[in-house]
């Protein structure tokens, strides 16, 4: 009886921790030195990495069109990529009329 008790307390801790959102945050260690132009023209997403939580320094996490790994830029970067993002919705826009 007891086996079976602690079998089934193992399964159920099991179950527990992987379908918990307990998991190792993905955090850029170095950030790239020079981004290219041409990848803040085609990034498709982005977030900001906070060095206050989980991960040890602030970067720009850019997700660009074409690559499977995304980039760790300076925080420097957003300002150019704000700015590079509203000339492509602005040029988008006149575009459509």
């Amino acid at each position: 009886m007891d086996l079976k008790v602690a079998f089934v307390v193992v399964c159920l801790f099991a179950l527990a921790i992987t379908s918990t959102e307990a998991v190792i945050p993905k955090c850029c260690m170095k950030t790239a030195e020079h981004v290219n132009k041409h990848w803040l023209m085609k990034v498709e997403k982005w977030y900001v990495q906070q060095s206050s939580g989980a991960c040890d320094i602030s970067a720009l996490i850019l997700f660009v069109k074409g690559r499977l790994k995304p980039i760790c830029a300076p925080l420097k970067v957003k300002t150019l990529l704000k700015s590079l993002q509203k000339r492509r919705k602005r040029h988008n826009v006149k575009a459509a009329f």
